[in-house]
């Protein structure tokens, strides 16, 4: 795998490292040790996939806090989607700023989002699927969002998202 770091501490783009002949190529997901030697959590809980019919989909801003703060490593699986983090740390040094990556099935990169940000995406075809590994389950009492268009964070989301679920659009904005 070849992981590039991002201008979110504890953020990394990740690639795959393909092992091509003529019937096509081999490359490793996922790796415990190359994940913990880049300071990232081994410990998976959960594989989660999503799928949105529609570009235009708006999935997010999602995120656990402690005792359930997870760690995200997200890829798009089929179609494509514009995947965003917020960083909500009070002591890091990316406090309060975000990016952005487009994930797709040519590209087949997998972005890491540390414990203590935000996540959420935009479907930018139809059809489209994420696949993510979280280190920790879902839990109810954890759940917090931020709105997709919280003038705190200043999204440049590549276009206005078509669909929003009600829970996404009841979200607060930070303060």
């Amino acid at each position: 795998m070849l992981f590039k770091e991002t201008e979110i501490e504890g953020a990394w783009l990740v690639d795959l490292h393909r092992i091509g002949d003529e019937r096509g190529y081999f490359a490793r997901a996922w790796c415990a040790k190359e994940f913990e030697d880049h300071g990232i959590s081994s410990k998976l809980t959960q594989a989660n996939l999503s799928y949105s019919m529609q570009s235009g989909t708006l999935r997010g801003m999602h995120y656990q806090v402690e005792p359930n703060s997870e760690m995200k490593a997200v890829r798009c699986i089929r179609g494509a989607l514009f995947d965003v983090i917020i960083d909500l740390r009070p002591e890091s040094n990316t406090y309060k700023e975000w990016l952005g990556y487009e994930l797709n099935e040519g590209n087949k990169s997998m972005l890491i989002v540390p414990e203590g940000c935000a996540h959420g995406f935009l479907t930018l075809q139809d059809d489209s699927e994420a696949f993510y590994l979280v280190s920790a389950g879902y839990n109810q009492e954890s759940e917090r969002g931020l709105r997709w268009d919280d003038p705190s964070f200043n999204i440049k989301w590549p276009f206005h998202p078509i669909e929003v679920s009600s829970k996404d659009r009841s979200w607060k904005n930070y303060e």
